[in-house]
């Protein structure tokens, strides 16, 4: 049986999610997101290589970074995960510039069992001041373990092909047009901008538009306000998309948050 179940607290949302057949569409996070398998096979392609995450392992995605996930055999999945927003994990770490992870998946107990504390504090909508030190104690062990590296920043054109696709959520971007500005073919940049993201230029825009529609969600508690913001054509096409990547349909998921 399929199962998620989101809760929020200040700048993280947790996930408890129990799959059988669900298959998450190739996507990425603006988040942090790590994760613990707690049973069964997790597994996903992530920059250009399968992985598999098998009980107890810790999954660490930077954010943009694209991936699927699926359970690996018919036996299922559960699992846990938390997304934290870029700012507050570097304000908690003391950092101005932004990390990477440069191992997707560990095997640490002690990481994993302050990733599972963490998780079911917020789940279980305990005190945000426990969450928070609960943040701290994870955040510790992360550096200490030594699992990050120096972030590689977008280059000059990646970046301003991301302005563009983001700048205008409601109309499908006119390659023609972004090309022009970057002054490069169409298959040119394609190529250049799945090389560097994992996914294409129209998987990115789709994307960003899911996830815009999940922070006016959350925000104002308005799905209808979501769908016309960011071009959906009506709330059944949100729900496809949203569904694709949370496992949950819009409304499921304002229920569980609020």
């Amino acid at each position: 049986m399929e199962k998620f179940v989101y809760k929020k607290s200040t700048g993280i949302t947790a996930l408890s999610a129990s799959i059988n057949e669900f298959t998450y569409k190739k996507h990425s996070h603006k988040e942090y997101a790590i994760g613990v398998t707690l049973r069964g096979i997790q597994q996903y392609n992530l920059d250009g290589s399968l992985q598999l995450s098998y009980k107890n392992g810790v999954m660490l995605f930077n954010p943009e970074q694209a991936h699927d996930g699926m359970a690996h055999d018919e036996k299922g999945l559960d699992y846990v995960m938390l997304y934290i927003e870029p700012q507050l994990l570097l304000e908690v770490i003391e950092k101005k510039e932004m990390i990477h992870f440069s191992t997707p998946i560990v095997y640490d107990n002690i990481l994993g069992q302050k990733i599972l504390r963490l998780s079911n504090a917020i789940l279980n909508e305990k005190d945000e001041a426990l969450c928070s030190e609960l943040l701290l104690s994870l955040t510790e062990s992360l550096v200490q373990t030594n699992l990050s590296q120096d972030y590689k920043k977008d280059s000059v054109l990646i970046k301003k092909a991301k302005e563009m696709l983001y700048g205008n959520l409601i109309n499908v971007p006119k390659l023609d047009q972004i090309c022009c500005e970057l002054h490069l073919s169409k298959f040119q940049f394609i190529r250049l901008f799945k090389a560097h993201t994992g996914i294409s230029p129209y998987q990115y825009f789709l994307n960003c538009k899911i996830e815009r529609a999940k922070q006016l969600i959350e925000k104002n508690g308005d799905i209808y306000y979501a769908v016309a913001e960011c071009g959906f054509v009506d709330l059944t096409h949100l729900n496809k998309h949203f569904k694709s990547v949370f496992g949950t349909t819009a409304f499921e998921y304002l229920s569980q948050i609020n």
